[in-house]
């Protein structure tokens, strides 16, 4: 891939253009997502659509994902929860390095099922959901990340999902996620870019920004620590930049 464009990193919703005038409840999230890959496979084959469906930069990105948890503190031996894990772009390379356990969730089963077979790891839990929620136990997890998935959902949506990572991290553990906002200028014309779509109808994934002052609200409604914030340019990693901003929350413990 010549380039990194964060709308082709994030996974989008395919939505019929008699729907882009209302917001999508999670049961929209899950009918539209199946659509969209159903849309992509019927187009090329079945590893360039799973790959495709998540954007680009299968490798590149997946090995970028895995360099920024383990910034961040995820332990080799710990348990990671992939909230919205795709085909597995972080699952393979976690594959090799992870020697502790995993739980992957996605709202679409052809995208589990590739992510299964890829990590080639049956220790490891791969599971389809159907609407908003972490299959998991309380306090079971030393990390929860959501990579391209709050900016997908409703502001109200990404509260919830955060509230069901913070219900399933041990004390002390930690959130990463990404997220879009308008003072990238890169990002800026992912807006600018959908506003257009949506004014021709066109079918476009619900992408949506947060900005850091709801960050600070979220993180004192749940009782969590901001650990880190980053622009999406930042290279935290050696590997490079992620393309998407990033959070860091911390739960108290």
């Amino acid at each position: 891939m010549s380039g990194f464009h964060p709308l082709r990193f994030v996974r989008g919703a395919l939505a019929q253009p008699s729907r882009l005038n209302r917001q999508p409840d999670s049961t929209d999230l899950k009918a539209v997502n199946i659509a969209f890959v159903a849309a992509i496979k019927a187009r090329m084959s079945h590893v360039e659509a799973m790959e495709s469906a998540i954007g680009g930069g299968f490798e590149q990105f997946g090995a970028i994902e895995l360099s920024v948890l383990r910034h961040y503190g995820l332990p080799i031996d710990g348990h990671l929860v992939d909230v919205g894990c795709g085909s597995g772009r972080l699952a393979r390379p976690l594959s090799a390095w992870l020697s502790g356990t995993y739980l992957g969730v996605d709202l679409v089963p052809d995208l589990i099922e590739h992510a299964r077979s890829i990590s080639a790891r049956p220790d490891w839990r791969f599971e389809v959901i159907d609407h908003i929620g972490i299959p998991e136990a309380d306090g079971a997890a030393d990390m929860v990340c959501f990579f391209s998935v709050l900016t997908h959902l409703l502001h109200e949506q990404s509260y919830w999902y955060l509230e069901e990572a913070h219900r399933v991290l041990k004390p002390g553990g930690a959130v990463v996620f990404s997220f879009l906002e308008f003072r990238d200028p890169v990002h800026l014309q992912i807006f600018r870019d959908t506003v257009t779509n949506h004014k021709r109808k066109h079918m476009q994934p619900l992408n949506t920004f947060i900005e850091r002052g709801a960050l600070e609200v979220w993180a004192r409604e749940l009782g969590m620590d901001i650990v880190d914030i980053r622009d999406g340019s930042d290279a935290v990693v050696a590997e490079g930049a992620l393309g998407q901003s990033i959070c860091v929350l911390r739960k108290a413990g």
